[in-house]
């Protein structure tokens, strides 16, 4: 048998794996050769093998045995064979999370760091570091700070990632480490210097100036590794977002011009990858990625085509230089470069070459990953909406991929570049809407099903021929499951209800639905029957023509719940809900309320019971948490809760965020307060909060009666203002307790404690604070309702915003509105655009906004707002 596995020539999947078959319980019983004297390398070597293979293979070890092979491995000290050394501090670093009582061989471990054996250093490092919990690592904390420096470039290297890995358990400890790490920033080995440097960014990354100040004063220069360089470049390119410092893009386009192929590549890729960059700047980029587009090696060239197929995206003029070498690069012989130099010609090329470049698709797409699959896709898309007049040739190519095969992401793109063909150019819509009801006759994705249907309930009535959709629309009543049959129902509904002609068919399809055997089908022909045969045509288009339900789902069943809690004479009014998702922050334990002043305050027992059942489930919304604390029950309904606003960095001693509650003439300020300080109990948590407007009066506050080391808690400040006034300003704001401190090894809290307040970031309310965000069926129509009388006017040069984008983003952050009719999605390039915005101001007053802007120097917007209150 051996001589044929060396004499012939075995096939590729004929490969030889020596461990397979390995049986578990037989490996384990050899474990006592760990145990032998003298140790025999190979044999234990061999042994370490099959136990890894096992482990890799998802074999699952009890406890009981990775603990028994965890300890019969570390046996293996004893032995000065140095390739068994390294393989069993491998062994014991993939047992050290499933055995017990690891920490029992930190002593021989502390012995080889103190050792003269680079290796065996480099390694016990890596093992200490997956064995040492928060507690024990301040013990050998001087272990790694003496290896961080350590002159062997393997030790260093080892000490700097096992910092990275413990950063995630204990930052504080690590932060302790920055000189040591800012040493080896400057080391001469390749690959210190890089874990160096990104260790010390993971130190700084909270810390925005420090990060700044960290790159400006390494971009001057002092980096040589390679692999530092692509970092420091990626580093920079962050910066450079909230920086117009122009250091950083000089550095950029220093790093072109590197010896190293890696370097210039990330710093070109970085460079198109710039927000608000210019043609200009691009196109020294672009030039490097032209260069390595006919370099010998396959990871350049795919790197360089694949950047300017993005880059393609934004400035197609721009790459259009390169498109004679992607030509070339069109028979390369791996496909994945081939597929994205044809995409990217199809972006940027005429329209006489796009027959050309689809044949040669066509020739390769079976040879081809779904992921490019899905670039090509794209590209089509793109190329239709560049050249409308060639939409039929590329949706019949769209077509025929369809019905091939291909997983859910694939089709899924498939289905959204054909409805994006539909919606923009309109010739295509009879053509596009025939491909995906072909589709659906076979689609075995229920979500594409579901949405194919929507659009034919939307788009089809508006077709010449309608009648013919609702033969595969019907077909999905009867073939599909509950989903796509309750789909089909309403797709059916919205023929009926737009199509007069054609609504005696429809009820009578929909009469046959009655007998599904599932209720959400049955009830939907129900409802819908009950509409259309009413024939009331103001009824029938506000409940199935022009449903527009832009409300999350969320919102929607808390607002029913409230008012089923709560009846009312008033009907109830789906205008009313807020299209914003306000969810309580999610704390890992929470302590709520204890000792209260002014009028407020009730006894601590009571607040803390109450308190803590308020906070006790994330899940609750805001309102039923409110509701259940006494000093809050009377205040009325509540009308808005705001987002949380952070107070604090994440990596201070208190971390704290604020979250503003609006009542008719009160808000209650809700502060989640953590304590990240192991050695400290806070106790009598409150937050005090001073004014700066005489608008606003402090009525009283909760606080937390107890705050041990990372548990959340929450305290409450109640302030009032004046019915109908709205005021608007800021509140000083102070974190008061008392601290205990803490017996670590112990857990023992000090009786005595002393009183200690933290300065927090002011926190402002604004007009938008007493907005909330609504949906409107037809925005229009309420424009019209509420008329020129009741509008405002005001013209606003806002010289900030550079992009349309950004002002629609801005504009309905800051007026607290929901954007409807999809206005807020504009194109990146576009000069002009009408931002559509509507919400309900405090006392439930509707208000609708339109915001007409034009890209000039800045962005000059003009201003409507209607509203029945002035």
């Amino acid at each position: 048998m051996n001589k044929n596995r060396i004499g012939e020539k075995k096939d590729d999947d004929d490969s030889y794996i020596p461990f397979q078959g390995l049986e578990k319980g037989i490996v384990l019983q050899e474990k006592r050769l760990f145990s032998e004297t003298p140790v025999n390398p190979r044999k234990c070597s061999t042994l370490i093998t099959k136990l890894l293979y096992l482990l890799s293979q998802g074999e699952k070890f009890t406890k009981q045995e990775a603990t028994d092979v965890f300890f019969a491995v570390s046996k293996v000290f004893q032995s000065k064979d140095i390739p068994l050394r390294r393989m069993m501090f491998l062994m014991l670093k993939e047992l050290s999370t499933l055995a017990d009582d690891v920490i029992i061989i930190i002593a021989s471990l502390t012995k080889d760091m103190s050792g003269n054996v680079p290796i065996y250093k480099a390694n016990a490092i890596r093992v200490l570091c997956r064995i040492t919990d928060s507690s024990l690592l301040p013990q050998v904390e001087r272990y790694f700070k003496q290896a961080i420096v350590d002159k062997d470039p393997h030790v260093a290297s080892a000490a700097l990632i096992s910092g990275n890995h413990l950063m995630k358990s204990s930052p504080e400890l690590v932060k302790r480490w920055v000189s040591e790490v800012q040493e080896t920033v400057n080391s001469k080995s390749t690959m210190v210097q890089y874990h160096g440097l990104a260790l010390l960014h993971q130190i700084k990354q909270h810390d925005r100036l420090g990060v700044s100040k960290l790159v400006t004063s390494l971009v001057r220069g002092s980096v040589k590794s390679p692999y530092a360089m692509c970092l420091l470049i990626r580093l920079a390119a962050e910066v450079m977002e909230e920086s117009e410092d122009k250091i950083f893009f000089e550095f950029l386009e220093s790093c072109l011009r590197n010896r190293s192929e890696m370097v210039v590549y990330e710093a070109a890729r970085a460079i198109c990858s710039l927000k608000n960059v210019s043609t200009k700047d691009i196109a020294q980029a672009v030039s490097v990625l032209q260069m390595f587009l006919s370099s010998s090696k396959a990871t350049l060239r795919f790197a360089a085509v694949r950047t300017l197929n993005k880059v393609a995206v934004t400035f197609p003029l721009s790459v259009t230089t390169c498109n004679l070498d992607m030509e070339s690069l069109i028979t390369d012989s791996n496909r994945s470069i081939a597929t994205l130099a044809i995409t990217t010609l199809l972006k940027t090329g005429n329209e006489s070459s796009v027959d050309r470049l689809m044949k040669q698709i066509t020739s390769f797409m079976g040879d081809i990953s779904d992921e490019f699959k899905i670039v090509v896709v794209d590209a089509i898309r793109v190329l239709t909406i560049k050249f409308p007049q060639k939409h039929r040739s590329l949706m019949t190519f769209l077509s025929n991929i369809l019905r091939e095969e291909g997983g859910y992401e694939y089709k899924k793109a498939i289905v959204d570049s054909i409805l994006s063909i539909v919606v923009q150019i309109p010739e295509s819509k009879e053509a596009g809407l025939g491909h995906l009801c072909e589709f659906i006759e076979d689609c075995e994705f229920t979500f594409l099903a579901t949405k194919i249907l929507h659009l034919l309930g939307q788009e089809g009535p508006n077709t010449k021929q309608p009648s013919k959709y609702i033969r595969y629309i019907y077909n999905r009543t009867s073939l599909e499951n509950a989903f796509v049959r309750s789909s089909a129902v309403s797709a059916l509904a919205t023929f009926g209800a737009k199509l007069e002609n054609l609504r005696p068919s429809i009820i009578v399809l929909l009469r046959r639905c009655l007998y599904d055997n599932d209720d959400e089908v049955r009830d939907r022909a129900s409802f819908y029957l009950d509409v259309l045969e009413k024939r009331d045509a103001p009824l029938v288009h506000r409940l199935i023509s022009n449903v527009n339900i832009d409300i999350p789902l969320v919102n929607l069943e808390q607002a029913l719940k409230d008012y089923l809690r709560n009846p009312s004479k008033k009907a109830f009014d789906i205008t009313d809900v807020s299209t914003e998702v306000a969810e309580a922050p999610v704390v890992k334990k929470e302590t709520t309320t204890g000792a209260k002043k002014g009028p407020a305050s009730t006894t601590a027992a009571a607040a803390a019971t109450q308190g803590a059942d308020s906070s006790s489930s994330s899940s609750e919304s805001y309102a039923s948490q409110l509701a259940q604390i006494p000093q809050f029950a009377t205040f009325g309904k509540l009308f808005k809760s705001s987002q949380p606003v952070e107070l604090t960095e994440s990596e201070t001693e208190y971390v704290v965020s604020c979250v503003k509650h609006i009542f008719n003439d009160r808000i209650v300020f809700q502060y989640t307060v953590t304590n990240t300080l192991k050695e400290q109990q806070l106790e009598k948590v409150m937050v005090k909060m001073v004014p700066q407007s005489a608008d606003f009066k402090v009525e009283g506050a909760i606080s937390a009666p107890v705050l041990p080391f990372d548990v959340a808690g929450t305290t409450y400040v109640s302030v009032k203002y004046v019915p109908g006034g709205h005021p608007s300003g800021t509140f000083a704001c102070t974190l008061k307790f008392i601290v205990k401190e803490v017996d670590t090894s112990t857990g023992d809290v000090d009786d005595s404690g002393f009183d200690d307040d933290y300065q927090l970031e002011e926190i402002e309310v604004t007009t938008s604070d007493y907005m909330k965000k609504t949906m409107v069926s037809s925005f229009q129509e309420e424009w019209d309702r509420l008329g020129e009388d009741n509008e405002v006017v005001e013209t606003f040069n806002l010289s900030t915003m550079k992009t349309i984008p950004d002002a629609v983003k801005e504009i309905s952050t800051y007026l607290g509105m929901q954007a409807v009719d999809r206005s807020d999605q504009v194109e990146p390039k576009k000069t002009k655009h009408v931002l559509l915005l509507a919400g309900k101001f405090a006392g439930d007053v509707p208000v609708l906004a339109m915001a007409r802007m034009k890209l000039q120097t800045g962005v000059v917007m003009q201003l409507l707002v209607r509203s029945e209150d002035q």
